[in-house]
C-alpha cells in the first residue's frame, strides 16, 4: 500500500526497533504503566468499538499500521499471534491510515482475521502519542499499557518478542510466531 517510504523510514539503525519495557524518560500520558487512552473506533462493519470495553474483557493488542511492504510482511506474524492467543482472551486491533476502499481490498486479500478500522486522519496516532508507524500497544485486562513496540521488522523478531509479552499477559506458553509463519510459507511452496 502507499506510505512505504514513511514506514520504511521508521526502520531504526541495525535492524532495530523501539521496544519499551519501562516508561520512557520523558513522561507521556500514553506509556508503559499508564492507563490506555479513551479511544473509540468503527470496525469494518461500521460498529463503534470502545477500547475500554475490550480491555474490560481481556488484553488488547492495538497495532497502528499502514499496510506498506514492511507492514505487509509483518502482518502474517501478527495474524499468527492473534490466532494463537485469541482463545486465551487476546483481542487484536489493526488501525490503518489508508482509505476505506484500499483497506477493505487489503483485508480481503490478506484474509485479515482480526478487528480493524481505518483512520485516514491519523487521530489514533495523536491519541496514542506516536508518530512511528507501525507502533504496537499491548494493553492488559483492565486497561494498563504493558508494552509499546515501535518500528517495522519484516523478519518477525519484533512480533516474536511481543508474543512473549502477550504470553505473560495471558499466563500461557509463548507461541513462536516466526516458526508458524515459516511453516505456513513452506507449505505454500
Amino acid at each position: 500500500m502507499i506510505r512505504s517510504l514513511w514506514c520504511a523510514s521508521m526502520l531504526l539503525i541495525a535492524n532495530g526497533f523501539i521496544f519499551a519495557d519501562e516508561p520512557s524518560a520523558a513522561p507521556k500520558k500514553v506509556d508503559i504503566g499508564t492507563q490506555a487512552p479513551d479511544f473509540k473506533f468503527k470496525d469494518a462493519t461500521g460498529k463503534e468499538i470502545v477500547l475500554a470495553d475490550l480491555t474490560a474483557k481481556g488484553p488488547v493488542l492495538v497495532r497502528l499500521t499502514c499496510g506498506c511492504s514492511g507492514c505487509d510482511k509483518e502482518l502474517a506474524y501478527f495474524q499468527a499471534m492473534h490466532e494463537g492467543y485469541k482463545d486465551l482472551g487476546l483481542t487484536s486491533v489493526a488501525i490503518f491510515r489508508e482509505s476505506d476502499t484500499k483497506v477493505a481490498a487489503y483485508a480481503k486479500e490478506k484474509k485479515l482475521n482480526m478487528l480493524y478500522c481505518v483512520d485516514t486522519k491519523g487521530d489514533a496516532w495523536d491519541i496514542f502519542e506516536t508518530k512511528t508507524m507501525p507502533t504496537n500497544f499491548l494493553i492488559a485486562k483492565g486497561g494498563t499499557i504493558v508494552s509499546v513496540a515501535a518500528g517495522c521488522d519484516p523478519s518477525g523478531l519484533l512480533a516474536k518478542k511481543l508474543s512473549e509479552k502477550v504470553a505473560k499477559t495471558v499466563n500461557s506458553e509463548t507461541i513462536d510466531v516466526q516458526k508458524i509463519v515459516a511453516d505456513d510459507n513452506s507449505e505454500k511452496q
